[in-house]
């Protein structure tokens, strides 16, 4: 008899345990599928504006390329920083602690607004800094006044970055989503109208995408500020208040180490860049159009991961590293599945995508361009699961308030492991681009394995010192 009670129990309690991470894949799907969607939304404007600057030909294709790229490669570290909001909420709101809720808002508004500043006058001086670096006079010159225009954007795309972080801790990710896509929208809208003096707006040419950009920045913000004012279980907490200042310098010390991460990342692929530009035309072609497509691939993975953190947070802040240990599962898991199917499609049509970027078969160069790409892909196909693995490592460590050592772990993934091999085996054994592309996707490899090998020890050791806790905390 007391066998068969306890039979029963442990049939109940795995029964429970298997319910739980069910519903912890649908949380996680929840908030991470409206996160990724607003990020290939985010993708599309930056397309949107490439595709139209292209039709006013080479000059202003390059001009407004180069001062988007520099503004929003800058840009995309500072977010980063102000991003480790959604980890000071999360841990809040499992905590059950809410009086921390609207002091972590404040905090991300202030450290956002003092990042953004410096940037401005930075990007003011765009020019000098471009000359100084040996770009071409007349390029330097015609990125000026695009900066320029641009640069009154920052501002709001700071606040947008804390309020988006601030909404997937909240569980509030619909409302980012449906900004962003409308934003897409008037971003399309603007950049051509401004860019041909259409719909009634000024012919500004190149600048005008500048314009229309920064328009749509603070357009973006604004409806998502109102959208968070009309939510009801949002509006006790108040963005104006007292400020506490430990609670900015925890914000700092877990945001800094995520924005040098996404930096160093960022720098791998331009080096990558470099290095196919030395082998050649072709080479760095195809790279572009492999790139685009597995930059697209990598918007999911990284919803997820930021799904994660959130998941992760919520429960490591209450306490509960068995829970947190099955939302970074869960997680893992939608990674995976996701890996396969993304694989899937890039080995079942690499030359199908690669025609979708307008190359002509008819022409040599181009249907060079596209064969490379199409390899490219199949190398891309291959690194899909460490690349969805490693960006959702992050994601769960960032939701255990590890940032500093996975920051490391990602250098020496990306720069002692994956350059090197790029280098080597493209430039110095011949592999050429194939070489380069198999040495980034050995970085994300090992980025991979060590992240994930950092979150398995962490969490262990948590589970461990709860183990004298009551059986029913542990499930």
């Amino acid at each position: 008899m007391k066998d068969r009670t306890m039979t029963a129990t442990t049939a109940n309690l795995s029964s429970a345990h298997h319910l739980r991470f069910a519903d912890e894949m649908r949380a996680t799907l929840r908030l991470a599928a409206p996160i990724a969607a607003a990020q290939i939304a985010q993708i599309g404007m930056g397309t949107t504006d490439t595709v139209l600057l292209g039709g006013l030909g080479r000059d202003a294709l390059a001009a407004g390329g180069l001062g988007a790229m520099l503004f929003f490669t800058i840009l995309s570290l500072l977010q980063g920083m102000v991003s480790a909001v959604s980890i000071l909420v999360a841990h809040a709101r499992g905590a059950g602690d809410e009086s921390r809720i609207a002091p972590a808002l404040r905090a991300g508004v202030l450290v956002a607004t003092c990042a953004a500043l410096p940037l401005m006058a930075v990007l003011s001086q765009a020019e000098t800094i471009l000359r100084a670096v040996h770009e071409p006079a007349a390029l330097a010159a015609a990125v000026s006044p695009y900066e320029r225009i641009l640069l009154w954007g920052t501002l709001p795309a700071m606040w947008m970055a804390v309020q988006r972080a601030y909404l997937a801790a909240m569980d509030r990710p619909q409302l980012i989503m449906t900004v962003t896509v409308t934003a897409l929208i008037m971003n399309g809208f603007l950049n051509y109208g401004l860019m041909h003096g259409a719909f009634g707006l000024p012919n500004m040419g190149y600048v005008g995408s500048a314009m229309a950009s920064a328009i749509t920045l603070w357009c973006q913000m604004g409806a998502t500020a109102v959208g968070m004012g009309r939510i009801l279980a949002l509006k006790r907490f108040r963005l104006w208040g007292t400020v506490e200042w430990p609670l900015v310098r925890e914000l700092l010390h877990l945001g800094w180490p995520i924005a040098i991460t996404i930096g160093v990342e960022t720098m791998l692929f331009f080096a990558g860049g470099l290095l196919m530009g030395i082998v050649g035309a072709t080479a760095l072609a195809a790279h572009q159009i492999s790139l685009n497509v597995a930059a697209l691939m990598f918007m999911v993975p990284l919803g997820i991961g930021q799904a994660a953190n959130v998941r992760v947070g919520y429960h490591t802040g209450a306490g509960a590293h068995r829970a947190a240990r099955r939302a970074a599962l869960a997680a893992f898991t939608l990674g995976i599945m996701f890996a396969m199917v993304s694989a899937s499609v890039m080995v079942g049509a690499p030359r199908r995508i690669a025609l979708l970027f307008g190359l002509n078969l008819a022409n040599p160069a181009d249907a060079e361009v596209i064969a490379l790409a199409a390899r490219l892909l199949l190398i891309a196909a291959a690194f899909q699961l460490a690349d969805g693995l490693q960006t959702i490592a992050s994601g769960i460590l960032r939701g255990l308030k590890d940032t500093r050592t996975p920051m490391i772990l990602a250098a020496i993934g990306y720069w002692i492991f994956g350059f090197p091999t790029a280098w080597v085996l493209g430039l110095h054994f011949g592999f050429g681009a194939i070489g380069v592309w198999v040495g980034l996707a050995f970085s994300l490899v090992m980025a991979a394995l060590m992240l994930v090998s950092r979150f398995w020890i962490m969490s262990g050791r948590a589970i461990a010192a709860d183990a004298a806790k009551p059986l029913a905390a542990q499930i």
